[in-house]
């Protein structure tokens, strides 16, 4: 089968542990031949395939809870589970949906879908050991409706997905952690190990997003930093906030022209991977 066609099916799995196969069977994938197709792509219509739970809710009515309690961190990293799991269906989407592209933006994002599928089952791992499963809470699918809003746009989804969405995780991350070492029980300091694991990863992701948001902007004749304000606009993306994890994003390839944008850029120094 060819990558993007794999990619379109291992989408559309409903059940998680069907889609981690899936991505993790073809990972690493062959280079020769890989990209051959004469396959017409739907350009409407594809969802990502879901479990029954968890339950879909707004982002407003997702309780807050506090990692004091047995279930407010289990509440927590049900959260962090669940965007591991829609950050998989993001990469296959990448995969599928853009044509055109050179065969290494195809392989840099199996690579992200299969680094993913890692961390949804390392973080509902953790989540079995505090006695819950993936599912018992509600969640919201905020990162899946950015998804549609740039499904027609290639440069769009990669400064807004990546870049964006997915890059907010790499300030919050060492907030969580600081929290969990606050409530310093042994299963909050494993949920602050797990997070490592992710935090790391995620650099490369969004330096990924990077990679081809530029590429894409010097083919287009598009200066990437007016062009992705732009984009901000145009998609109604969520504005910034401090602090920012200043370290991480210059290791993820953010330029200094762009980050001399972010108001509070200094309050970011500290939080470091």
């Amino acid at each position: 089968m060819e990558l993007r066609d794999c990619a379109l099916r291992a989408l559309q799995c409903d059940d998680p542990d069907a889609k981690v196969e899936a991505v993790r069977a073809r990972w690493p994938w062959p280079e020769e031949g890989a990209l051959q197709t004469e396959r017409v792509w739907p350009q409407s219509g594809v969802s990502p395939g879901r479990p029954i739970r968890p339950l879909l809710v707004d982002p407003a009515r997702v309780p807050r809870r506090s990692p004091y309690t047995a279930q407010g961190l289990a509440a927590l990293m049900h959260a962090v589970c669940h965007i591991e799991f829609n950050a998989i269906n993001l990469a296959l989407d990448a995969i599928w949906r853009f044509d055109g592209m050179p065969d290494e933006y195809y392989h840099d994002w199996w690579r992200v879908a299969a680094e993913e599928a890692g961390h949804f089952v390392l973080v509902r791992d953790h989540l079995r050991s505090l006695g819950f499963e993936y599912g018992d809470f509600d969640a919201h699918d905020g990162l899946w409706a950015m998804c549609e809003t740039t499904a027609q746009d290639v440069v769009a989804r990669m400064a807004l997905v990546p870049r964006t969405l997915e890059a907010r995780g790499l300030d919050a991350t060492p907030l969580i952690q600081s929290k969990l070492r606050q409530v310093a029980t042994p299963q909050a300091l494993a949920a602050v190990a797990v997070l490592d694991v992710i935090l790391r990863d995620e650099i490369g992701h969004v330096a990924v997003g990077n990679r081809w948001f530029h590429w894409l902007c010097v083919g287009r004749g598009l200066d990437p930093v007016a062009h992705d304000r732009l984009l901000q606009v145009q998609h109604r993306a969520p504005r910034l906030k401090p602090p920012f994890n200043v370290s991480a994003r210059r290791l993820a390839g953010f330029s200094p022209q762009e980050m001399r944008q972010w108001e509070g850029q200094g309050q970011g120094d500290s939080h470091r991977p």
